[in-house]
């Protein structure tokens, strides 16, 4: 038998035991499988015990502050106040939160976001929906995603507890506007625009209610 042909049947064998090797381990997949969520408690949990060990800083914290800073100092605050509170969790409900309310305002649906907005906040896009509907105008939005998300400031009261964390946005979404008589006004259908927003949530720590509400729009 020629070497080449040798050297090629060993190869053959090798990857074949490899492969009954490697589904032994995983398992076969087909299609597509939504990864496991990881549970935000016990990623706090994880992360307060690292910090326990190790003695160091926050890497919570850390990781989208600087050290000393004074969003840092509020961050820890807000911590403190509520054990279970943790900002990678915040910055991953926030992001969320984001399309929820902004697609809710582009759509003029409301009801849904009433919850997440300050009363201040609720009033102007009421406002601006109702100055929309009179001249007859509708939108249609849809989407794209979230492309840039960081934390600008963290502040803390400590005589109520409020804390107010400011979120800076960029998201591709597409979006046109309709006259009454149906024509395209402005945007495009397929073309997909960026938008820019800076966002400011606030929340009582250590209270019952779970929801940060809106209540700044500085975009």
């Amino acid at each position: 038998m020629d070497a080449p042909l040798l050297q090629l049947l060993v190869l053959a064998g090798i990857a074949v035991f490899l492969v009954i090797r490697l589904r032994s381990v995983l398992g076969t997949r087909e299609g597509f499988e939504k990864p496991t969520m990881p549970n935000p408690q016990t990623q706090s949990s994880a992360r307060n015990s690292l910090k326990v060990i190790d003695g160091g800083p926050d890497r919570d914290i850390i990781d989208h502050v600087e050290d000393g800073s004074a969003d840092a100092i509020a961050l820890g605050k807000m911590k403190k106040a509520e054990p279970s509170f943790g900002v990678s969790d915040f910055l991953q409900g926030a992001r969320s939160a984001y399309e929820m309310i902004l697609m809710g305002f582009e759509r003029g649906e409301l009801d849904e976001i009433k919850p997440f907005l300050s009363e201040d906040v609720f009033e102007a896009f009421v406002d601006v929906i109702a100055a929309r509907e009179d001249q007859g105008l509708t939108v249609e939005a849809e989407f794209i995603g979230v492309r840039e998300i960081n934390l600008t400031e963290a502040t803390f009261d400590d005589a109520t507890n409020t804390a107010e964390i400011s979120m800076k946005f960029v998201a591709e979404l597409t979006s046109l506007v309709r006259d009454r008589a149906g024509d395209i006004i402005e945007g495009k259908a397929s073309e997909i625009k960026r938008q820019k927003d800076t966002w400011t949530f606030s929340r009582v720590m250590g209270t019952d209610d779970p929801n940060w509400r809106l209540v700044d729009t500085d975009a």
